[in-house]
């Protein structure tokens, strides 16, 4: 066990923004929070970084737990120029050898010395998340990441963090509302509507109920297909 949510709960101007919320992340854990706009999954996210105190549960870390958080904004200043290689060392001690083999390891060789404020939006996801995993952390924590991609920068984006996931020992918790791609990708879903909904594999989440009251039974057959459609081509492909 990485983190624990234990039946945490946040009221802000007698609004309950979260209820009696459970949740456990495990090592090698993939999980993605999806659900509505005002759902409480921001506010899920600040309490299990520490920003937030719960009005009521208990938030459990394993010693020496390592996170590191990607925010759903960031914002770049034009005015200060600051390089993707001096953002991603900014208040870090790394050794050369160290960056080389990271700028190899995300192809990212290319951009390093191009100012931070010139970047496209999916190279400066991938510079944030590389910063990121420059203190090896144990669990990576990813706020609404591909807002302000287009498709193809999403589609670029998912094969980038799921080759991170595959190649690195770390847990991924990532909030979206990206969900074709979030099907394809995560290992456990969580429907966030102030409490937890329903939660589960990908291939059995779109059956629930629950799922198709957050986000419509047209949607939820939709995805099942979709799920189905992966699933069958992954099988022929493997029997090629």
């Amino acid at each position: 066990m990485l983190i624990k949510a234990e039946n945490i709960s946040v009221t802000r101007n007698k609004k309950e923004i979260l209820k009696n919320i459970n949740i456990v992340i495990n090592q090698k854990d993939f999980i993605t929070i999806l659900g509505p706009n005002g759902a409480g999954k921001s506010m899920l996210l600040k309490c299990l970084l520490g920003f937030y105190k719960p009005d009521n549960g208990s938030i459990i870390k394993s010693p020496g737990l390592k996170i590191s958080y990607t925010p759903q904004d960031f914002t770049i200043d034009k005015s200060i120029p600051i390089t993707a290689l001096d953002f991603i060392t900014l208040n870090k001690k790394i050794e050369n050898k160290k960056i080389t083999e990271i700028s190899q390891e995300f192809k990212i060789e290319k951009i390093l010395k191009q100012q931070l404020s010139t970047l496209s939006g999916g190279e400066l996801q991938k510079i944030l998340i590389v910063r990121s995993l420059v203190d090896n952390p144990n669990l990576l924590i990813l706020d609404e990441p591909t807002q302000n991609l287009d498709v193809s920068g999403q589609l670029n984006f998912y094969k980038f963090l799921n080759q991170i996931y595959k190649d690195r020992n770390i847990s991924i918790l990532m909030v979206s509302h990206d969900l074709h791609m979030v099907m394809s990708s995560t290992k456990k879903v969580i429907c966030l509507s102030n409490h937890i909904c329903c939660s589960g594999e990908p291939s059995t989440i779109t059956k629930d109920p629950e799922f198709a009251n957050l986000f419509g039974h047209d949607f939820a057959n939709m995805m099942s297909l979709y799920k189905h459609d992966i699933n069958h081509n992954h099988i022929e492909e493997s029997n090629d």
